[in-house]
């Protein structure tokens, strides 16, 4: 009989090493969004704790913040159980995350100083590495800081923080879609017309290629969601 994994089962860590919390709540998204947990199955905190090695006390915080992402619902008294988002539920999430990232981005081309600007050529750079080591944790990673540098380089703090907390709902489904075969190699594209519109100080078209960017994650999920339930 197969061991059960715990959390103790890292791989390599990384520059800033996840939470307890953090690490369960990654897995079970990763479960939810690929089917292994179905939508309904109840989530059991004495069982989830027993399975990962850990305390009740990072089960309960991972279902919490999941409920936040939509891919929980918690009833009170009777208990959380998987809950996917509806297809217009999902789209209505992307087409929010895709205005706001839009907005930051176009900000970030008219507002990015010529040291922030360097920062995401190196961040871009960092990325097209990743994809090439065919690496899509690390690239998760990678593109999170990426995307987190346009907000901050909107100068626009109401802003960075209205679009980090939207990016928290749809985190799940942005990351299961670098699973989908070629899709680091996508990803990167349309990052680079964002960055080239960034560095040439073109508002419109840095805003519409993050649309566009966006757009194409919300596709690309829904593909990978639909084979992996197949």
């Amino acid at each position: 009989m197969p061991r059960q994994a715990t959390l103790s089962d890292k791989s390599k860590p990384t520059a800033q090493p996840r939470t307890r919390t953090e690490t369960l709540r990654a897995r079970l998204a990763d479960e939810i969004v690929s089917g292994a947990l179905e939508p309904g199955t109840p989530l059991d905190e004495q069982e989830l704790a027993a399975r990962f090695g850990v305390s009740r006390t990072p089960v309960r915080e991972a279902i919490r913040q999941l409920s936040a992402s939509g891919l929980v619902r918690v009833r009170p008294h009777r208990g959380a159980l998987v809950a996917l988002p509806t297809p217009r539920e999902l789209n209505d999430m992307f087409e929010v995350m895709a205005e706001l990232e839009a907005l930051c981005a176009g900000l970030a081309a008219r507002s990015m100083t010529a040291v922030e600007r360097r920062a995401l050529e190196t961040l871009h750079e960092d990325l097209r590495v990743l994809v090439h080591k065919g690496d899509p944790a690390r690239y998760h990673e990678k593109n999170e800081t990426f995307h987190a540098a346009i907000y901050a380089g909107s100068h626009n703090s109401y802003l960075a923080e209205l679009t980090l907390m939207t990016r928290a709902r749809v985190a799940p489904f942005r990351r299961a879609q670098f699973r989908a075969a070629g899709r680091l190699g996508g990803s990167y594209c349309e990052h680079d017309l964002i960055v080239q519109a960034i560095l040439r100080g073109d508002q419109g078209g840095a805003a519409a290629a993050m649309r566009a960017h966006i757009g194409i994650v919300r596709d690309a999920f829904r593909s990978y969601a639909e084979a992996a339930n197949s």
